[in-house]
């Protein structure tokens, strides 16, 4: 192989002219005449060196995969070259330069398919980033972090403005020291690197990556940041569509919260009022009715004594007012204390928060705690339940557990009508929290809510 090159070296300048001209009749750009140029044996001659060679035959390999130069076409290339060596060795070096061809050929396959697997693990990326980041901010964060890999950036910034100027609306590429740098929003990127991309990603985001050399992108490069564009432009809109359904949501509960109070004062301000009236009258009726009709008198009075205690109980489930007047820790209580006196079955209640709540938080607490103690009393029959509220570093957690008949929680979730495991999923999701149900049949059932601090603690403006 080293005699071989050493032949070829003389001849190497007069081949190269020779296959330039070629190249330039088969119409390929000057871009792609430089990149066949570099992988053919003259270009070996030239090095001198047979790693030097296969290292320039994979950077240009990939460059060529990224001009959309397919390995049919590259091979038909060197079958051509090797006419023209051919022209000059005559019958000699035969073998070697087969071998050459081969070992050139396979160094460009792999490249080709190096780039393609990293379009892919790009597209791969995207898509793992929207399904894990937890608002528009953090995903676009995580969409700035996969391309910059994948172009090998050595610096990026992201815009989401809400009126994006007319220039950064289309694609530029742009060189240390040209006036389009000020385009460059963030200034620690601006004037510390030797090329730029600027690309928008959408009507409402545009990316800006830094180069440590001058590195203006190619056809394929540029295909792929269209793709990757349309992309993000649709996970920022489904994003939008989704903190827009939160937001709705947030407003049907918080309306049916007000309407939960609404109902709850009327039925106590004219419902319960009526009934304890009635059962003054009924009293009073009782004592001055003859001996015959007290019997019958008494039997309605304790019946709406009942419904009285009745009442009240629908009214605190309707809207707890001990949880606005006396806070969340006692509200719990009350209601663990309600739930002993209807069922035959021991309550323990834990609570440690050195943190006030938001009223938001606290309803959302609330609530689960409620939704779950209803559950256990309808389906459960446990003889045992434990409750315990605490805060850690990052979480506030409610955790609400029982020995009782347990179910599959997979099946009952999956269930259409599972209005109340998706409603406590659902509440949780408004404040950015989760709920998990574990639970098996015969083994009781664990509910844990986790709700963020950030959206938990009472802020200092709040």
């Amino acid at each position: 192989m080293r005699e071989m090159t050493r032949t070829i070296a003389p001849w190497a300048d007069a081949l190269d002219r020779r296959f330039g001209a070629w190249l330039r009749k088969a119409r390929y750009a000057s871009q792609e005449e430089r990149a066949l140029l570099a992988i053919t044996p003259a270009a070996a001659a030239r090095l001198n060196s047979l790693t030097r060679f296969f290292e320039q035959v994979g950077y240009n390999g990939r460059r060529l995969a990224k001009l959309n130069v397919p390995p049919a076409a590259v091979n038909e290339v060197l079958e051509y070259f090797d006419s023209l060596l051919k022209t000059r060795l005559g019958g000699r070096f035969a073998p070697v330069r087969e071998q050459l061809h081969l070992a050139t050929r396979l160094q460009l396959e792999n490249a080709f398919y190096q780039v393609r697997e990293a379009e892919a693990q790009a597209f791969f990326g995207l898509y793992r980033a929207e399904a894990e980041a937890t608002d528009l901010d953090d995903m676009m964060r995580r969409f700035l972090a996969v391309l910059a890999r994948t172009f090998q950036a050595s610096g990026g910034g992201l815009l989401l403005p809400q009126t994006p100027s007319l220039e950064l609306s289309k694609p530029l590429y742009i060189e240390r020291g040209q006036p389009d740098e000020q385009r460059i929003a963030d200034a620690q990127l601006r004037g510390g690197y030797a090329s730029y991309w600027s690309f928008p990603l959408g009507p409402s985001a545009v990316i800006q990556l830094g180069f440590s050399t001058r590195y203006p992108w190619l056809p394929r490069e540029q295909a792929l940041l269209e793709a990757a564009s349309a992309r993000c432009q649709q996970a920022i809109e489904r994003a939008r569509l989704q903190q827009e359904i939160r937001r709705l949501q947030a407003e049907a509960w918080r309306a049916e919260e007000e309407e939960r109070k609404r109902i709850g004062r009327e039925l106590h301000d004219e419902a319960g009022q009526s009934i304890a009236f009635l059962r003054l009258q009924l009293e009073i009726l009782e004592r001055e009715s003859p001996p015959e009709l007290r019997q019958r008198l008494a039997e309605a009075r304790e019946l709406a004594g009942r419904t009285a205690v009745e009442l009240r109980r629908i009214i605190a489930a309707l809207s707890p007012s001990v949880l606005d007047r006396m806070g969340l820790e006692t509200a719990i209580r009350q209601l663990a204390a309600r739930f002993c006196r209807s069922h035959s079955a021991q309550v323990r209640f834990r609570a440690a928060l050195p943190h006030p709540l938001t009223p938001q938080a606290e309803q959302v607490v609330y609530r689960i705690a409620q939704e779950s103690l209803q559950n256990i009393g309808k389906h459960s029959g446990a003889t045992r339940v434990n409750l315990s509220l605490a805060s850690s570093d990052k979480h506030i957690r409610l955790c609400v557990t029982d020995n009782g008949a347990g179910f599959c929680a997979e099946e009952a979730l999956s269930k259409p009508k599972s209005f109340g495991l998706a409603g406590m999923r659902e509440r949780a999701a408004l404040l950015g929290g989760s709920l998990r149900v574990r639970s098996a049949p015969g083994k009781g059932t664990n509910v844990t809510l986790e709700l963020p601090i950030s959206a938990a603690l009472v802020t200092s403006h709040g």
